[in-house]
């Protein structure tokens, strides 16, 4: 009976200042068109239910529509990191491995249910989460919770327990007589069928695995897995309809799980322009992860303009040379949860240091993210028959993405969480 009235009073406390889902017609001053790289003016969006049911001259209006005039204001489709931890948080505040050792599941989850928020009302309406770090299935839980109301946030796909490779992940460093909680799942060989069969019965909806990790003879980078248990891995996951993503830093490791199969490789730090070309060839998407090597090395006291700049933005900067070069499908995944939740414009603004146009960032936030969601046909676009994930921001964000740091409308399914009511 408690834990009814607890689940009650969550749902009212996080709804009650949610419009519910109606039909709403949006008048901005223009919309983005992301595909064209184009801002269409004079148009209005009508919203019925969770999507776009049309889009029509704004002069042709009803007199008895329920009107949103969002005046001076561009809409534009809600944006995607393919790359999120929701369970974790900044590094600088504490470790990593004290995340993992030292909160409990629960203050996770609570925590998670704080970044959802914050990262729904800075315009993100929809992550990949690539792994609970250490805290179970917690993720599941957080993601179940969203669908049922007790929590808002952005929609929500799951890895649950990344998978590694026996003895190549941490926490590290303690006596072998303790029994350390691991940040993600070890298997190998054959046993790699059973754990995958067993993640996606706990309820991941995608499959991440630790191509390579830092276990060489001097704790460098180096490949985990072998072609053909990455393909076990991908073969079982396809079975059931799932996609497998693969942590990759070294240009080994990329090659092994871009031969195997993967969706997306996440990192990719040490890339050659020869692996990228083979990844365009067999259509695996590059996530960057740029902002969290920049957060990173800020926290270990490196400020941008003095001092020596870290191997690690230059090998980088490299890496994404490489993969334009190339021509590699990229897409915005910023590795949140290494720095704040609801900062994930940092991404897009890094992307555009990197080489990237605005366009082809707001592409990679948008159309490229909604692949990888497995909803391309009804994500990351202003069209008739999408879902009505729509934000607002004043400028062109085609022309320049930072003006993604200031929403001040935000839609998703239909209910509007932020801005006019």
């Amino acid at each position: 009976m408690k834990n009814k009235l607890l689940a009650a009073l969550m749902l009212t406390f996080c709804c009650a200042n949610v419009a519910s889902a109606e039909t709403i017609t949006l008048i901005p001053d223009a919309y983005v068109d992301v595909a064209q790289g184009t801002l269409v003016r004079g148009k209005a969006i009508i919203v019925d239910g969770n999507s776009i049911v049309d889009i029509v001259p704004t002069e042709s209006v009803s007199s008895d529509a329920r009107v949103v005039r969002l005046d001076g204001k561009t809409l534009v489709p809600g944006l995607i990191d393919a790359h999120s931890h929701v369970l974790l948080h900044p590094y600088n505040e504490i470790s990593w491995n004290d995340q993992v050792l030292k909160e409990s599941i629960t203050e996770r989850a609570l925590r998670a249910s704080n970044h959802m928020r914050s990262t729904l009302m800075a315009g993100f309406t929809s992550l990949r989460d690539l792994g609970s770090e250490g805290a179970e299935y917690a993720d599941v839980a957080v993601r179940d919770s969203l669908h049922k109301g007790v929590i808002i946030g952005p929609r929500l796909i799951v890895a649950g327990k990344a998978i590694v490779a026996t003895g190549s992940y941490g926490p590290k460093g303690y006596a072998d007589h303790h029994s350390i909680t691991l940040g993600a799942e070890p298997a190998d060989g054959a046993d790699l069928v059973r754990v995958v069969r067993d993640q996606i019965g706990r309820g991941a909806d995608i499959v991440k695995v630790y191509a390579d990790y830092r276990w060489g003879p001097n704790g460098e980078a180096r490949p985990t897995f072998s072609v053909d248990e990455l393909k076990t891995i991908v073969d079982v996951a396809a079975s059931s309809g799932r996609p497998v993503i693969a942590h990759a830093s070294t240009d080994e490791a990329m090659r092994r799980a871009t031969l195997a199969g993967v969706q997306s490789i996440e990192h990719g730090d040490g890339g050659s322009l020869k692996t990228f070309k083979l990844m365009r060839e067999k259509n695996v998407i590059f996530c960057p992860t740029v902002a969290a090597g920049d957060a990173i090395s800020q926290y270990r006291g490196w400020v941008k303009g003095s001092g020596e700049v870290p191997a690690r933005i230059k090998q980088k900067k490299t890496s994404m040379e490489n993969a334009i070069k190339a021509g590699v499908t990229i897409c915005n995944g910023s590795d949140v949860g290494v720095f704040p939740h609801g900062d994930n414009v940092r991404e897009l603004e890094l992307l555009v240091m990197h080489g990237l146009s605005p366009q082809e960032v707001l592409k990679a936030a948008t159309i490229t993210g909604a692949e990888l969601m497995g909803m391309k046909d009804k994500l990351g676009q202003i069209k008739k028959g999408y879902l009505a994930d729509l934000i607002t921001v004043e400028g062109n964000p085609l022309e320049d993405v930072s003006v993604l740091k200031e929403v001040s409308f935000v839609m998703k399914d239909g209910v509007i969480y932020k801005g006019a009511k």
